[in-house]
């Protein structure tokens, strides 16, 4: 999955959780840029990638991601290391 395609499925996961359609994402794109994007709404957003993609994530990989070019990174990670593992 190339990194657009990831942006374009995130992208669907942020209207869909925060009702807002006209939410764009950035890689420099943090909670402080997106009203209601509080604790509450992380977990949902983690939760829903972790189904869209069919990864998990770590404790300690969620508490690193300061925004979502981090996010971005972390889901091509995982998703290249599945890709390995299947090969």
């Amino acid at each position: 999955m190339q990194t657009g395609e990831i942006y374009g499925a995130l992208t669907s996961v942020f209207h869909d959780i925060f009702d807002d359609e006209e939410i764009v994402l950035r890689p420099e794109t943090t909670a402080t840029d997106i009203p209601d994007w509080d604790s509450f709404n992380h977990i949902n957003i983690i939760v829903a990638v972790e189904t869209r993609f069919g990864i998990k994530f770590q404790t300690t990989e969620i508490e690193s991601l300061k925004n979502v070019g981090d996010l971005v990174a972390a889901i091509e990670h995982k998703l290249a290391a599945r890709a390995k593992v299947r090969v």
